[in-house]
């Protein structure tokens, strides 16, 4: 799907300054869309170029989402580029973030070790900017009649994993949003379905430890940034207008097949009914 099949289409994708949200908004823009790529660093957007030769364009803001007021200003920049189509929810703060030291030592940490400050931060970054952008995108949305609404969140047993407070809770709390923000906009025109990696991520969030633990073999695959990009332009493309509420893996999306091929045989409820397979509206 780079045939700009997104043209027209205006996303906000937030942690788009480097890993899964830089390869995702990239994603966009070969398929045509216009991408407001937030992030918090402004050094990460230093390679950016408004003008690459893309069907599309990205426009990096720098802004500290975890403000509202912030979420206002980055809303209202979308709209002055031309609307809300499309919301990824990508920024996150992940375990390397809480516990440095979680690859390099034999005891596992204690969710009561974790300061008032650290867990706050992941609960702000990983739950609330994510429900602060929707409320703010979703009446758009329903108002012009089409959206989509995608959140990246993890799989099951990285929630509940020990030593996974607060990644896992936050996570969790954004999976189980999905499912109700999805049955509220149920009939609207506007989706919410989950885009995850499946397992961990080769990114900068994530420490080098488990990188390169994970390309030697001794911890599950890793996805590759770029290979959250199939599942994320079928949840957004006209071919998943009937596609509400439920979670695609990139770890297992089979690029050889079509992309609605790939969904039927990916795709889960969000929310916690994992195990539930269900036929895709397709």
């Amino acid at each position: 799907m780079s045939d700009a099949f997104l043209k027209g289409r205006v996303a906000i994708v937030t942690g788009a300054g480097r890993g899964l949200g830089r390869a995702m908004a990239h994603g966009l823009a070969r398929a045509g869309a216009t991408v407001i790529g937030a992030g918090h660093i402004a050094s990460d957007f230093e390679d950016f170029d408004e003008n690459a030769a893309l069907p599309g364009r990205i426009i990096p803001v720098v802004a500290d989402l975890r403000k509202p007021a912030q979420c206002d200003k980055l809303v209202a920049r979308a709209v002055k580029a031309g609307g809300v189509d499309i919301l990824v929810n990508n920024a996150g703060l992940t375990f390397t973030y809480i516990w440095p030291d979680r690859y390099r030592r034999e005891t596992p940490h204690r969710f009561w070790e974790a300061s008032d400050e650290i867990i706050q931060n992941v609960m702000n970054t990983n739950y609330m900017i994510a429900d602060q952008l929707a409320r703010r995108v979703a009446p758009l949305m329903e108002q012009a009649g089409w959206g989509r609404i995608v959140n990246v969140t993890t799989k099951l047993d990285t929630m509940n994993r020990s030593d996974s407070s607060a990644y896992g809770a936050s996570k969790a709390a954004l999976e189980m949003a999905s499912e109700i923000w999805a049955k509220d906009m149920a009939g609207s025109g506007v989706t919410v379905n989950c885009v995850n990696p499946g397992a961990g991520a080769h990114t900068p969030g994530m420490a080098v430890e488990a990188s390169q633990r994970s390309r030697e073999g001794k911890l599950p695959r890793f996805v590759e940034p770029d290979e959250m990009v199939p599942p994320l332009l079928f949840v957004v493309s006209k071919a998943a207008d009937r596609i509400n509420g439920f979670r695609f893996d990139a770890l297992s999306w089979d690029t050889t097949l079509p992309p609605i091929e790939a969904a039927k045989k990916n795709g889960l409820p969000a929310g916690f009914r994992l195990h539930e397979r269900v036929a895709l509206a397709l």
